[in-house]
């Protein structure tokens, strides 16, 4: 089977672009990664185009990538359109790398591009909910209400106000952090300090949404959001989009001045029916990127975690096997997950401070990996970057992922 290479990146800096739509902000990201590649348009054989709200919002569905690609000029081609909740953009270079992989292709972009702010503030919040389980949700609810009730955890007066004006998904991620509180001892500070150390990485990314450096404190004593999360820990809503282009080893050959980077594995995956004491999906599909890619955790450099709240990413660092299951707040105490320690995680600012708009995401944290292996990173860089891991969820059912996508990257020699 073919070798596959991303050949080129392209990304703007997640925000707010109340003047701004899905397609032309797809639109420069292409140009983007093609002017990276060094690419003419016409060399595209095919597209896989992520998106999750733009028809909610506007009203364009079913033939998002084709309307984006037809109005600059990119036309004849397949395109794929993809909707996989948070993981979509990861599961459209997914894509894009199984059919370089099977031969189908010698070149293929995959693209995601998202717009969630709205002048209706509630309708953003409210689509969030559309990634879970609609026909089931007042099983669910009631199912994270008995979980809470089981544990013994005492919740600070006025840590957990009632959910208006925020996602669902912050009350799932306060859920799984109270469990993980209860049965390992993690605390809120800890938590913090994780957010503490994104917000660090973020002040120096300028594609990140939020730039500005937060101490443990003052993420402490940041609004409440659902105990044990207060608005810092959170991913906040945003637009973007990110880009990359893949290859085939045999056209790569072709190409001068690139600077290629080789995918040595991209699983795809769903959750199950399980319980919070079971095998995650993270574990699971962590265990098949590594036997497929010939590495195993002490061999990542650095890597992109999914990291929606706080408590997203030190439950990461735990199924990724970058610590044991348990010890992610000690871990992360120990300096090991920030710029200069042991393996540097979510040194874009994460989700939390890069920003979060749903359909780009997981592209974006291929952009990250592949300017930190470029060594393009500026002030950022991980000294020595050669091998890096991107973690994408997306969604919920029952008390985990509904989906999830994990690269493992390797700067080409």
């Amino acid at each position: 089977m073919e070798k596959v290479y991303i050949i080129g990146l392209g990304m703007i800096r997640f925000n707010k672009y109340p003047d701004r739509d899905v397609r032309d902000m797809a639109h420069e990201v292409t140009h983007l990664a093609l002017e990276d590649a060094g690419l003419d348009k016409k060399q595209l054989e095919a597209a896989f185009f992520s998106n999750t709200f733009w028809g909610m919002f506007s009203n364009q569905h079913s033939i998002r990538g084709e309307v984006v690609l037809r109005s600059m000029g990119v036309e004849a081609i397949p395109v794929v359109n993809v909707e996989n909740a948070c993981a979509g953009a990861s599961t459209a270079l997914h894509l894009a790398y199984t059919g370089i992989r099977a031969g189908m292709y010698d070149t293929a972009i995959a693209i995601g591009s998202e717009k969630i702010t709205n002048p209706n503030k509630m309708l953003s919040l409210s689509a969030y909910a559309t990634c879970m389980d609609v026909g089931n949700f007042e099983a669910h609810m009631k199912m994270m209400e008995e979980v809470n009730k089981s544990l013994d955890l005492e919740i600070p007066e006025g840590q957990t106000p009632p959910g208006e004006g925020r996602s669902i998904f912050m009350d799932a991620y306060a859920m799984g952090a109270r469990w993980h509180m209860n049965r390992f001892g993690t605390t809120q500070r800890q938590l913090a300090l994780i957010c503490a150390k994104n917000h660090w990485h973020g002040s120096l990314n300028p594609m990140a949404q939020y730039q500005q450096d937060m101490s443990v404190e003052e993420v402490l004593a940041d609004k409440p959001i659902a105990y044990p999360l207060t608005r810092a820990m959170c991913s906040p809503v945003g637009d973007g989009a990110a880009a990359a282009i893949v290859c085939s080893e045999k056209f790569l050959k072709k190409l001068t001045g690139v600077r290629p980077l080789r995918i040595r594995a991209s699983v795809l995956g769903t959750g199950t029916d399980r319980t919070l004491d079971g095998e995650d999906i993270g574990e699971r599909l962590a265990r098949q990127a590594y036997e497929v890619s010939g590495v195993d955790p002490s061999d990542i450099s650095l890597a992109e975690l999914h990291d929606a709240t706080a408590y997203g990413e030190m439950h990461q660092t735990e199924a990724m096997g970058f610590c044991p299951m348990g010890e992610g707040g000690p871990y992360a105490e120990t300096g090991a997950t920030k710029l200069g320690g042991k393996q540097p995680v979510n040194t874009s600012g994460g989700l939390e401070c890069r920003g979060h708009p749903i359909g780009a995401s997981g592209l974006a944290q291929i952009y990250e990996l592949g300017v930190q292996l470029r060594g393009e990173a500026g002030s950022r860089q991980v000294e020595n970057a050669r091998i890096g891991l991107a973690e994408n969820g997306g969604g919920n059912i029952g008390v985990e992922e509904a989906a999830m996508c994990i690269h493992i990257l390797e700067k080409a020699l």
